[in-house]
């Protein structure tokens, strides 16, 4: 089994201190797994709202919880959102005899429902699919091209972890997204995603899109966020500086996981990858993805002005102001744009990420990393 130390460690001082935990992520992304660790499945202390045996348990959910101590598991939440209610009643106990771990992957009822009912009460943590370091950055060809989630990255063979791609974007679109009561045409929906694709990595104008459905450009937001709220992509926000400069305003689109991301762009195989129009793009969001992932900033964002200054991903923490750079190419080289974020933004730092194997200085402020010497050293300092 692959470790995945650090969200154990974050669920373990959470379920510690907080009444309720809420963890969320997309489906298949291993939140059951890590839940289990903690209650096993046969318990009656887990609940799984995908089991007719579960959801016949809690029929009458006062009784059913009410009377169990330790930590207790409701499975894909969403599906029942009005436990939410019940779940104050018996996080307010005193003494309090049972903590709850509120597993779900779709947060935009789950996260309306938990912050009406358990405002005070919970802890949220998110969970994705591996991250490079999980699985060894002596993995990091597979893992970019497969993706991060578990039967994806494990499959056989490139084939079959394609046809599992294939079939989870399906089951998204078929059968999760009508059950949060969006009367959205599948077709439609698998449409819009695959133009999202096509869109990874560039500033998001609704325009095309709601051209090309036939739909108003408010329609196709609406597809967007909820896209985004099921964590299938990321719209990276921009950075306004107090600048004079005309600054970019619209979010840069990213799909979160690249094997979802080659899959709908119809990428098999790694030569395919690296032939493909796309495979600049691909690399950016693959690198944003992880880095962010790496580095837990409080804020991540990019920064562009109109007349060509850019920075990829700006990182927040703890005070510190850090800029990356994606460049696909062993040796990246200092440019004006680097230059005028330096200047503008006042960063601390910019890390260049490259897939090369060489580390040095462009300036004092500024510095080529490997792509997974970047990662570990994020991680380290997250």
């Amino acid at each position: 089994m692959i470790s995945r130390y650090h969200h154990m460690l974050d669920l373990q001082k959470a379920l510690k201190r907080s009444r309720v935990t809420v963890l969320v992520g997309p489906r298949q992304c291993g939140k059951t797994t890590l839940a289990r660790q903690f209650v096993a499945p046969d318990s009656p202390a887990y609940f799984d709202l995908e089991d007719p045996v579960s959801l016949a348990r809690l029929e009458e959910p006062m009784t059913a919880l009410g009377a169990l101590n330790g930590i207790v598991v409701i499975d894909e939440v969403q599906r029942k959102p009005e436990l939410f209610p019940m779940l104050r009643v018996l996080a307010d106990r005193t003494p309090l005899p049972a903590r709850f771990l509120v597993l779900g992957s779709a947060a935009p009822d789950l996260l309306r429902q938990s912050s009406e009912s358990l405002a005070g009460r919970m802890e949220l943590l998110q969970i994705s699919g591996f991250s490079l370091p999980e699985v060894g950055t002596e993995n990091h060809a597979v893992h970019w091209l497969r993706g991060g989630f578990p039967l994806s990255f494990l499959a056989a063979s490139d084939e079959d972890s394609l046809v599992w791609r294939k079939n989870f974007a399906t089951t998204l679109v078929e059968r999760d997204i009508p059950l949060l009561g969006m009367a959205i045409p599948s077709a439609t929906m698998l449409r819009f995603w695959t133009m999202l694709a096509h869109y990874h990595g560039q500033t998001w104008n609704a325009a095309e899109p709601a051209r090309s459905l036939g739909v108003s450009e408010t329609t196709t937001r609406r597809y967007l966020d909820l896209l985004e709220g099921l964590y299938m992509v990321r719209q990276l926000r921009p950075w306004h500086a107090n600048l004079k400069k005309r600054q970019v305003k619209a979010p840069k689109i990213y799909l979160r996981d690249s094997g979802l991301l080659h899959s709908l762009l119809g990428i098999r195989t790694e030569a395919d990858l690296l032939n493909h129009p796309k495979c600049g793009a691909s690399w950016e969001g693959y690198v944003i993805e992880e880095s962010i992932r790496a580095a837990r900033p409080d804020e991540a964002c990019f920064w562009a002005t109109h007349n060509g200054a850019e920075i990829d991903l700006l990182l927040f923490k703890n005070g510190r102001k850090i800029g990356v750079e994606c460049k696909r190419m062993d040796a990246p080289r200092m440019t004006p744009s680097i230059r005028h974020a330096l200047d503008d933004l006042q960063l601390e730092r910019v890390l260049i990420a490259h897939p090369g194997t060489r580390r040095y200085r462009l300036s004092d402020q500024v510095e080529a990393v490997p792509f997974v010497e970047l990662l570990l050293e994020l991680q380290e300092a997250a």
